[in-house]
């Protein structure tokens, strides 16, 4: 197994840890271990990208697991988010259902033998996303910065629901191939 997928599956390992220390309120200064650990994990998330194709160390798995574990990690936040009444439910139930549909495509192609990475509006969207998480747990606390959180949030929301678009518009191929 190549660096690039270590790190993926570390990014998978450290979600219970940054849960534990986001919800346990027993846990010192838990917030913010549970943001360095959060940004961290967003970390990986960039540096196996760039390994796997500076050393042409790009593999299948990692084009499946990479962006199955930003999910794992972004979704776990913003439940637990929704926990802390931090972010409104319905905004992660539409970030959730963007998720399980791309999955959901991604199994058909998978089945047809094709592997579909991400593109360039889902990293944009991961991207804003982990900010937004982090900026959220940071809980600076001001209108200003209320105002700021809700920006991050509805362009989380809006770059959630492009990158839907975009993603079934140029593999809509895919279900049209079926077996």
């Amino acid at each position: 197994m190549n660096l690039p997928n270590k790190l993926t599956i570390l990014r998978v390992i450290l979600i219970p840890f940054f849960l534990v220390a986001l919800m346990v309120d027993a846990i010192p200064y838990g917030k913010w271990i549970a943001v360095g650990i959060f940004v961290i994990a967003s970390f990986t998330d960039m540096l196996d990208g760039k390994i796997a194709r500076k050393y042409n160390l790009i593999t299948n798995f990692g084009k499946f697991m990479d962006p199955l574990a930003d999910k794992l990690l972004v979704c776990s936040a913003m439940i637990a988010l929704i926990e802390l009444d931090r972010i409104p439910a319905w905004v992660v139930i539409i970030i959730i259902a963007r998720e399980f549909i791309i999955s959901g495509f991604r199994l058909v192609a998978s089945d047809n033998g094709v592997v579909i990475a991400a593109g360039w509006w889902g990293k944009v969207k991961t991207v804003v996303q982990m900010v937004m998480i982090i900026f959220i747990m940071c809980d600076f606390g001001g209108k200003l910065v209320g105002i700021v959180e809700d920006v991050l949030i509805y362009a989380a929301l809006a770059l959630t629901i492009i990158s839907l678009i975009d993603y079934l518009v140029k593999n809509k191929g895919v279900l049209s191939d079926t077996k």
